[in-house]
């Protein structure tokens, strides 16, 4: 009798440990999977057709990268909306050229070239990163986080970068000016609760949370790719944005055989004319 219930006793031992062990692996592979490719939609800057207009992210996003111009019309108001549907909504910044159409540009007019953007008329590349435009920005930062956003998009970090550019525009700043400025931001970004996302390149941003490539149906993945990589190796979000394209399937197809499923993607169809989204 002794016997026996010292066999049951075993028994019931085993089963619990074993239910503990399934219970730990279960957490462990939920854990895993929260890292995948998510939906990402596009308010903020047209590059053929027309953005993903508000009405439609707020009825059709669901937990969603969604990028919008932070000072635009009708922003703001909506941003409670789009959140509540699992959404992590991204503010748009350039941060290597000032644009005469926003309402801090003549604050930061003297931090810039004399000589407009040739590719963007109304731009204007940064010339000096060690004085007062890092106050500029932070102050836009300020205001970003202030309005409840998730993500901050650096546009243009890479303008300090490239040889011919700063000879032809005369910029001052070095390459190493420009890394330092982009990394100061980002902190700043951090500081304020909020995460940074890359824009085509993820040199020294190591501290980034996130990267987002711009694609072309003439010109696929250009860019380093073991730098893409690695964020998605560090299981950061890795977007690639691909434009005017007509087979959007393939072009996603071929992105996901290069990296893997983990990858967000979003794509400018050249048919409907208007952005399909993937990852849903």
């Amino acid at each position: 009798m002794k016997n026996f219930i010292l066999l049951l006793m075993l028994s019931v031992f085993l089963a619990c440990s074993n239910q503990d062990d399934y219970t730990n692996t279960e957490e462990v592979t939920e854990e895993n999977e929260n890292f995948s490719a998510i939906p990402v939609y596009n308010h903020a800057y047209i590059e053929n057709y027309e953005v993903d207009q508000l009405a439609y992210i707020a009825l059709n996003a669901t937990n969603a990268y969604v990028l919008v111009d932070p000072f635009e019309d009708n922003v703001a108001e909506s941003i409670a909306e789009i959140k509540a549907n699992g959404n992590q909504i991204a503010a748009y910044i350039s941060i290597g050229t000032g644009e005469d159409w926003r309402d801090d540009f003549n604050e930061l007019q003297p931090f810039l070239t004399t000589e407009q953007w040739a590719e963007w008329p109304g731009e204007y590349f940064v010339n000096t990163t060690t004085t007062g435009i890092i106050d500029v920005m932070k102050a836009r930062i300020d205001k970003i986080a202030d309005l409840g956003f998730d993500w901050v998009e650096f546009d243009n970090m890479d303008w300090a970068l490239y040889d011919e550019t700063r000879e032809t525009y005369g910029i001052e700043v070095s390459k190493e000016q420009g890394i330092a400025y982009y990394q100061e931001l980002c902190n700043y970004v951090h500081e304020k609760g909020m995460k940074c996302m890359a824009k085509n390149f993820v040199e020294n941003a190591e501290d980034f949370d996130g990267v987002t490539y711009e694609s072309y149906n003439d010109e696929k993945n250009w860019w380093d790719t073991s730098g893409a990589q690695s964020f998605l190796d560090d299981e950061k979000l890795v977007i690639i944005i691909h434009y005017n394209e007509s087979n959007c399937n393939q072009v996603y197809t071929d992105y996901q055989a290069i990296y893997n499923e983990d990858l967000s993607f979003i794509c400018e169809d050249t048919t409907v004319k208007k952005y399909l989204h993937y990852n849903e």
